[in-house]
């Protein structure tokens, strides 16, 4: 409903089922923000570790991160699910009147999706190291063991963050805003996991080719979209942006601090430590844009939104990362803030991106043209779909 607060659109599109007072902050949803921080920090420790050392054994400290995450989630979520729908106190009660049904079992909708993500994560670890066993390292990140546990990551995500939507559409006053940050919380670091399973088409030597921004597009700005429709907060976007660029920063910054060197051939680089996965895309900038036009369009028809949006974030982007992408190439960005002179210790001396060279995905300007046509259609179909669920999770109360 365009032009409509978020207040307002969230008291009139459904019925209450528990007052304000009842919307508190409990422990499983604190689980539940613990685990999907749990995994991003195991997702890019593992691909850090990939790079530097290789793949030793299945129990690394990464990998204990990552399914901590579905441990986290599976309990949490499951406990919350069997509490709601067996308790007998008054608490019990109100948690049913804020709860949905599933195969006779009462919970929050959130919470079985999270429960549900965690153990198909669990499920995809033997699966994954099985895979290991048999064909070796990995050549692409999505592997199909892989794709199974970005599956089961997105469900825990995704659960997490409609528990806490939930919860924030029946509060109001200090316990809604605590609430709204964390729900803001939940999508950066959302965003960051999909930008993690980007990462072979996001690096700086793609930076000036149609198929970087495409890819962006497509893994960033519907959580974008929807996550500021959703909150109802006036940089939404940026919050979730800014989220993004911290983390990666934290990552950038602290690996290089730890020693590791390979434990598989052949080795093409010296590496003496932790190996970070690189700078972050500057999307505060095409997220503010976002945020502005929401805030100032919200009157219009959603599809005339949608092409708004989805021209702003493309037109910002390209007009912010295409000279940073030059300057990442450059000796400039060769130090320990920007960290471009870090190398896998199986990058080869002729890859574009040890030379400190664009790679040109596209042969030709007509078809560079063409692919950024593309990026624009991906951007603006993207922030249509984001409109759409950032309105339909203003709804959500169980």
């Amino acid at each position: 409903m365009p032009g409509t607060s978020s207040t307002t659109f969230a008291t009139q599109s459904a019925e209450p089922v528990a007052s304000a007072a009842t919307a508190t902050v409990s422990w499983p949803l604190w689980c539940s923000v613990a685990a999907v921080t749990s995994v991003v920090i195991g997702l890019h420790w593992d691909v850090s570790w990939h790079r530097s050392i290789g793949r030793d054994t299945f129990f690394t400290p990464a990998h204990v991160a990552i399914y901590l995450c579905g441990i986290l989630a599976g309990l949490s979520c499951g406990y919350l699910i069997l509490s709601t729908t067996f308790g007998r106190s008054p608490a019990a009660a109100g948690a049913r009147a804020a709860s949905i049904g599933v195969w006779g079992f009462r919970g929050p909708l959130g919470a079985f999706i999270a429960a549900w993500g965690g153990i198909t994560m669990l499920a995809s670890a033997p699966f994954d190291d099985w895979w290991h066993s048999g064909y070796g390292l990995d050549v692409k990140i999505l592997s199909p063991p892989h794709a199974g546990l970005a599956i089961g990551i997105f469900a825990v995500q995704t659960g997490a963050l409609i528990l806490v939507l939930g919860q924030m559409n029946r509060a109001s006053g200090a316990a809604q805003r605590l609430l709204r940050g964390l729900f803001l919380y939940v999508g950066g670091v959302m965003l960051t996991s999909l930008l993690m399973f980007t990462l072979e088409y996001a690096g700086a030597e793609l930076m000036h080719s149609a198929v970087f921004y495409r890819v962006i597009a497509l893994a960033t700005v519907t959580v974008l979209v929807a996550g500021a429709r959703a909150s109802g907060a006036r940089y939404g976007a940026t919050t979730m942006a800014a989220v993004y660029t911290v983390l990666l920063c934290g990552f950038e910054w602290i690996l290089p601090l730890f020693p590791a060197e390979p434990k598989l051939g052949p080795v093409f680089q010296k590496v003496t430590h932790f190996i970070p996965n690189g700078f972050p895309i500057l999307l505060i900038a095409p997220a503010l844009a976002i945020d502005l036009l929401l805030e100032r369009a919200a009157a219009w028809p959603r599809w005339l939104l949608a092409l708004a949006c989805g021209t702003g974030f493309l037109l910002v982007l390209v007009a912010v990362q295409w000279p940073f992408g030059s300057f990442l190439m450059s000796p400039g960005s060769r130090n320990w803030v920007f960290g471009t002179h870090y190398l896998s210790y199986f990058d080869r001396p002729e890859w574009s991106h040890v030379q400190h060279l664009f790679l040109r995905w596209e042969r030709t300007p007509g078809a560079f043209a063409a692919g950024l046509a593309v990026a624009l259609g991906c951007a603006i179909v993207m922030s249509g779909l984001g409109l759409l669920c950032g309105d339909r999770m203003r709804r959500i109360r169980r």
